[in-house]
């Protein structure tokens, strides 16, 4: 496949940092094998899981440890679609500016990529890992680059220095990705109240707040805040936007849903948001659903759709489904229930009939949506999933 002009440079780029892309999962841990010994891979794992559920102290022990020499291009070369199309993304920003902020560069793998694409632009890359920034100084000194700086800095806590033109951050501004987000008012709809102490919370807990203050302190007024992080659900995209209008940060151009693989795992971030300060502009907050993939729900081509005796008629696990739940005619509950925990969250499961047919509609309060829908001899089915659900609930 040919590649722009634009990706090839990036490819090229990779390949210097002894990155790899994999097209299969198998091939990748086979090379992984082949590049580490066990100790170094069990050590990697346990790392990974302390990142997942420990302290900001090892979180940056993870990231140290991920800038070494042997595991770095290992490690990295999962993220090798993702740097293609984040760095194709922001690279389309940067155009025009002469002061670059990278925040939260991580090694530098993409920050040494944008000094290369923009010479002119005086690039610095900011993070916390010790490490990392060590590496990053290294590989920058390696590829001759005299235009890139690396800064070993929490700029939480530090002073706001800056003056900068174009502000990054990616995959470093939202830095909790297990919490859930805000819930949204009930089952029934994907709206969320404006509560201002929710968002607080919100903000307080992620570390979102801190960190959007500061990096709104080191742009200039007429700057640019290129933004993606792992936002894509509804109930962190929310809060994250009212973060931004908080701020008075304003969409520059509508955010532009980004995709990508990690190998063979599709991720579900994004999108890349583009913010100005104070600017009138054209794109307003969007606090709908993204247009999904649910499958359309088409009545007369309906019982010519299940591929085998045990798959349902229809089956939509998208926000979507609850159009199509809406819809259904003659609705007749069997038996639902609801579940309301103390945090707020509800958990609603639907079993019924409409139409002729038997369906089983699950929703909740974080936005996810599933209907299933299959002919009356099935029924049995879907009340054995009815019960798996409420168990699971307990």
């Amino acid at each position: 496949m040919a590649h722009s002009p634009l990706q090839e440079a990036l490819r090229e780029h990779l390949a210097q940092w002894g990155l790899r892309r994999f097209s299969s999962d198998e091939a990748y841990a086979r090379w992984q094998r082949q590049e580490l010994s066990p100790d170094e891979l069990s050590t990697l794992h346990q790392h990974v899981e302390r990142k997942r559920h420990g302290s900001s102290a090892e979180e940056t022990a993870f990231y140290d440890l991920t800038a070494a020499p042997r595991i770095l291009p290992v490690l990295y070369s999962q993220r090798y679609e993702y740097y293609v199309v984040i760095a194709t993304g922001v690279d389309a920003q940067l155009g025009g500016a002469k002061t670059i902020l990278d925040f939260g560069c991580g090694p530098g793998i993409l920050t040494t990529f944008y000094a290369k694409r923009f010479p002119h632009a005086e690039v610095t890359g900011v993070d916390r890992s010790a490490a990392c920034i060590a590496q990053a100084h290294h590989k920058a000194g390696e590829m001759g680059l005299k235009n890139v700086r690396f800064v070993r800095a929490d700029l939480v806590e530090g002073p706001a220095i800056g003056g900068y033109e174009r502000v990054v951050v990616t995959h470093a501004l939202v830095q909790s990705e297990q919490d859930p987000g805000l819930p949204s008012c009930s089952w029934r709809t994907f709206e969320r109240a404006h509560d201002a102490q929710a968002q607080a919370a919100f903000e307080e807990r992620t570390g979102l707040g801190r960190r959007l203050d500061r990096l709104v302190a080191v742009m200039v007024p007429t700057g640019r805040l290129v933004v993606f992080e792992k936002t894509r659900q509804l109930s962190r995209r929310i809060p994250l936007q009212r973060a931004f209008a908080a701020r008075g940060l304003k969409p520059s151009e509508q955010p532009l849903p980004l995709c990508y693989s990690l190998i063979e795992e599709v991720s579900d971030d994004g999108p890349l948001f583009v913010l100005a300060l104070g600017e009138e502009s054209a794109c307003a907050w969007n606090e709908d659903p993204e247009p999904d993939e649910g499958l359309p729900f088409d009545r007369v081509g309906l019982t010519s759709r299940s591929s085998s005796p045990e798959a349902p008629l229809y089956e939509n696990h998208w926000p979507s489904a609850q159009r199509v739940w809406e819809k259904l005619n003659d609705r007749a509950v069997i038996k639902e229930a609801t579940a309301e925990e103390s945090d707020g969250r509800q958990l609603h499961v639907e079993l019924g009939a409409a139409e002729g047919y038997r369906y089983l509609y699950c929703a909740n309060t974080f936005d996810q949506r599933q209907l299933v829908i299959v002919e009356p001899a099935k029924a049995a089915m879907l009340h054995t999933y009815y019960q798996e659900i409420m168990q699971g609930s307990a």
